[in-house]
């Protein structure tokens, strides 16, 4: 038997934490300590008012019944879709992510099907095939490299049913990169009094500081993905169509969104994507 070390309670960047931009580095960003207050930063309840039931509507309506929610951090959208009446099986990289995720879900009254998974070699751990797979809470921009990001998509791919889907979402890195009015933040981090800001932001490199009521900080070093790449990146995969909702509407031009929300469809239909 594999002796564990305790979880770590500090996030460690190193000498110098804007140097930090490796893909692997994301489960140690998850210290047990930060872990316990992404429930507090997320607010269920809020999440849940400001999404109201896009996800589930928008599955329901391209036929999905079995999803895989590939980045379930702790446990919101897999529990929300359990109790819509999916059949769910809950994927993450983070082990403290996973154990949060079950034990919020038992709390709603659920037994979690759960998988501790890297996106990159997705299908070594998970071995069925689903109607859609679901990458939500800005999760993608934890992959820094090109390569990990398209093998990641692949993977994602791979497991979908002919007729399937994929959900991913992202922040709006286009309004922070080309220094337009900065988003809202109305939507996902609906938690009271929870400061999330950028500290820095370069083409490579988005820096966030989370700041909770209690003064403890904690930071999280993403990559800026940017709308159109991410578009791109899913029909280069093999996705026929991707629809790109902002803030959960088709039509956001009149206003920054705050999260870009990506549906692409892996069946081919006779008529051109929209933007």
């Amino acid at each position: 038997m594999n002796m564990r070390h305790p979880p770590a309670r500090q996030q460690n960047y190193g000498d110098d934490p804007l140097a930090m931009r490796e893909t692997d580095h994301y489960v140690a960003e998850y210290v047990q300590s930060f872990v316990d207050k992404w429930d507090e930063l997320i607010d269920w309840r809020g999440r849940e008012q400001a999404e109201s039931e896009f996800f589930i509507e928008t599955l329901r309506s391209l036929g999905a019944k079995k999803v895989l929610d590939v980045a379930t951090g702790t446990g919101f959208h897999s529990v929300q879709l359990l109790k819509a009446g999916f059949e769910v099986t809950s994927v993450d990289g983070s082990p403290e992510m996973l154990a949060k995720a079950f034990n919020n879900a038992r709390k709603h009254g659920y037994i979690l099907r759960t998988i501790h998974a890297d996106w990159r070699w997705l299908n070594r751990d998970v071995h069925d095939l689903y109607d859609a797979v679901i990458c939500l809470g800005n999760s993608f921009t934890h992959l820094f490299n090109e390569n990990d990001r398209r093998k990641s998509l692949a993977e994602y791919y791979a497991t979908l049913r002919s007729h399937g889907i994929l959900i991913l979402d992202q922040r709006n890195y286009d309004a922070l990169l080309d220094q337009k009015i900065e988003p809202s933040h109305n939507y996902y981090y609906c938690g009271e009094d929870v400061n999330v800001v950028p500290e820095h932001i370069d083409d490579s490199l988005a820096r966030f500081r989370y700041r909770f009521p209690d003064q403890t900080e904690f930071h999280l070093n993403m990559f800026p993905l940017r709308k159109d790449y991410i578009r791109r990146l899913m029909k280069e995969v093999g996705f026929q169509r991707v629809t790109t909702y902002g803030d959960f509407q088709e039509t956001y031009h009149e206003r920054e969104p705050d999260f870009f929300v990506h549906v692409a469809e892996k069946r081919y239909r006779d008529q051109e994507p929209q933007a």
